[in-house]
């Protein structure tokens, strides 16, 4: 501990006269008066980290910090999370929830316990200005008319985020429906029969298992589902003969899901399927049961309310699904859930809003009488979308590929096939940055949109621009590469999509120099260096960090390169960061670091990009190092080492 206590030799050190008699409360009083008053007060130095002020510390004056920075904070006696409520800066003032004692305005008899605290975010000086000293203030109508200002503007702040947390809390419920996975609430006990049983046996032992459903296999395999309504419609209703082996009524092939798939995956199954049974398989292999019942037990209404305003929204309302989802994602903040949580199930959501808007293009293309895609085609999203890690809604970064029809030398037929295609996409193009303008992302400025003829083509197309890029290996066409690797096949064609693998799999795989000149392009872009001691980095030396522009792309640009260069040409960063491991191209203590330092790097812009977003401030991915907590501030120290060792590596990889 550091306190100091007061006396006037202290006084003299820690406090700045000409300063303070500028202050609201002191504004018209003598040096005289002032330094008699301040006799009462008591001033104290609190180092980083210290509490200032406990829950239970009793309150009997307000204070003035000096010097420094603290943070009003709540901790959750049950699970130790602390929710941050404000941030104090010099020459403000705090302590003010005894205004009422002061006033005499606590009901007699009555204790209220103070469930806030306050701590130093740096080293900090503040000044206790206890009620006899106060009291003599208040006869000054400019001090209570300060006063007053301060407590109104607390007390609207209070309301509003009281308000908004009941308005979330009505439309969506708590965030448990948006992390919770299938396997939390699936039944194991699944009653399976042989697809050549016959009906009466299978309806027997539904009966005996009650369950009002069972799935039918062959050769151990997934092939047919009946439910009790099966059985009533179409065999009891219909007068059909139950010694009928089973696969001539069960329902072929039903919709299956992955047991790591969430609460909100599934309940999109049940409403666009239209069913009420859904099996669960892992490896190919049945392990569980959810029925629809099993999901309305849960908290629901919000997830149901999300999925119905993306799925049925419209041209006309298409602006809506951006505020819904984010509506979610500030629950997921507010709750405190893991960053790479939230930005998972935000990017599902993201993901069904894209897929949503281009039916939407498809449809408005064949009412307009351009038809129908007349090949298959696949859609890929590029940067944050492409990571999985988009959490508010950015420029565009897209690109189509669609299957040519293969030509005989001088069939014009074909020929013409092709050219109908290339101009189909065109249209389309367009009309999916039409529909995803309206739904809130912006244009690119860079023009990395499908409907620029240098992000669509067919296959053969794309073979050939992967070639130029490697070829002629400039900064800009670098550039452009680093963005494209970044890819992630969103919607379309499966078969297509594999035939795309393997045309990057060959380019990547002959390209040594292109891989070569991307390393060496990462050198002249380090991760910065935040190697000095902590208050000198975040109290003085740098007053910020671009988190995107100085360390979040050379990590990214770092996994990527790696991965190419040992064959891994798709996935989210994890997921090549686990391939990496696996191919023992970096070890798994190294691997938990990297992603420690991510989910680190990641929290902090999160946390702060949204905080400035609701302030509608710019330059999201900017971070000024006084709004962060010290122990933000730390593990974002930590991190960023983290991430030079990742360059490192990469670099040493290339003799670089």
């Amino acid at each position: 501990m550091n306190h100091q206590s007061n006396n006037n030799s202290n006084i003299a050190t820690k406090i700045d006269y000409e300063l303070l008699l500028k202050h609201p409360l002191f504004i018209g009083v003598s040096i005289e008066q002032l330094k008699l008053m301040l006799q009462y007060c008591e001033v104290r130095s609190y180092s980083r980290s210290e509490k200032v002020l406990y829950a239970k510390s009793p309150r009997d004056g307000i204070i003035l910090l000096l010097q420094g920075m603290v943070e009003v904070f709540v901790e959750h006696d049950e699970t130790g999370k602390e929710d941050v409520i404000e941030a104090i800066y010099a020459n403000d003032i705090f302590g003010l929830s005894c205004i009422a004692d002061f006033l005499g305005e606590t009901q007699q008899g009555i204790h209220l316990e103070n469930n806030v605290e306050v701590r130093a975010v740096e080293d900090s000086v503040c000044l206790k200005i206890p009620f006899n000293v106060l009291e003599i203030r208040w006869a000054e109508e400019s001090v209570r008319d300060y006063l007053i200002r301060k407590l109104s503007v607390r007390i609207r702040d209070v309301y509003a985020t009281l308000a908004e947390h009941i308005q979330l809390a009505k439309q969506w419920g708590d965030s448990e429906t948006f992390t919770k996975r299938v396997q939390d609430f699936m039944t194991n006990n699944v009653v399976a029969v042989d697809h050549s049983e016959d009906i009466q046996y299978v309806a027997k032992k539904m009966v005996d298992a009650k369950v009002s459903s069972i799935v039918v296999m062959e050769n151990e395999q997934l092939v047919g589902l009946i439910t009790e309504k099966d059985l009533v419609k179409r065999i009891i209703a219909s007068g059909n003969d139950y010694s009928q082996p089973i696969h001539k009524i069960m329902t072929l092939s039903p919709p299956t899901v992955n047991k790591h798939a969430f609460y909100y995956e599934a309940l999109s199954l049940f409403l666009t399927e239209n069913i009420r049974h859904l099996p669960v398989v892992e490896d190919n292999k049945v392990i569980g049961l959810v029925t629809l019942s099993d999901l309305f037990r849960r908290k629901n209404r919000g997830t149901i309310k999300i999925l119905q305003t993306i799925e049925e929204s419209t041209e006309d309302n298409l602006a809506d699904v951006k505020k819904a989802i984010y509506d979610v994602l500030n629950s997921l903040i507010a709750d405190g859930i893991p960053v790479t949580h939230t930005l998972e199930t935000i990017t599902n959501l993201y993901d069904r809003l894209v897929k949503h808007c281009i039916d939407l293009a498809i449809n408005s293309l064949d009412r307009q009488g351009n038809g129908k895609p007349p090949v298959p085609f696949c859609w890929f999203q590029m940067g944050s979308a492409g990571r999985r890690e988009q959490f508010i809604l950015t420029d565009q970064d897209h690109f189509l590929v669609y299957k040519e029809i293969d030509e005989m030398q001088g069939d014009p037929q074909s020929e013409a096939q092709n050219e109908q295609a290339e101009w189909y996409f065109s249209l389309l193009g367009e009309e999916i940055v039409k529909y995803l303008e309206m739904a809130g992302y912006k244009r690119c400025r860079g023009d990395m949109m499908a409907n620029n003829p240098i992000w669509r083509g067919s296959l053969s197309r794309w073979e050939e621009r992967l070639r130029s890029w490697m070829l002629r290996s400039t900064n800009e066409k670098l550039m452009i590469a680093n963005n494209f690797f970044s890819y992630r096949f969103v919607y379309g064609d499966q078969r297509l999509y594999e035939d795309f693998l393997q045309v990057i799999k060959q380019q990547t795989s002959r390209s040594s120099i292109f891989l070569y000149r991307l390393a060496e392009l990462e050198k002249l872009n380090p991760v910065s260096q935040l190697g000095a001691p902590i208050r000198s980095l975040f109290g003085f030396e740098r007053k910020q960090i671009d988190l995107k522009k100085e360390a979040l792309f050379q990590f990214h640009h770092a996994i990527q390169i790696l991965s190419l260069r040992h064959g891994i040409i798709e996935g989210t960063p994890l997921q090549r960061i686990k391939q990496l491991v696996n191919k023992q191209v970096m070890t798994k203590e190294f691997s938990e670091d990297i992603l420690a330092a991510y989910a680190s790097v990641m929290k902090v812009r999160v946390e702060q990009a949204w905080i400035r977003y609701r302030k509608n401030e710019t330059n999201l991915s900017v971070i000024p190092f006084n709004q962060l907590r010290t122990r933000d501030k730390e593990e974002l120290n930590s991190a960023l080492k983290v991430m030079r060792s990742l360059q490192t590596h990469l670099l040493t990889e290339f003799g670089l």
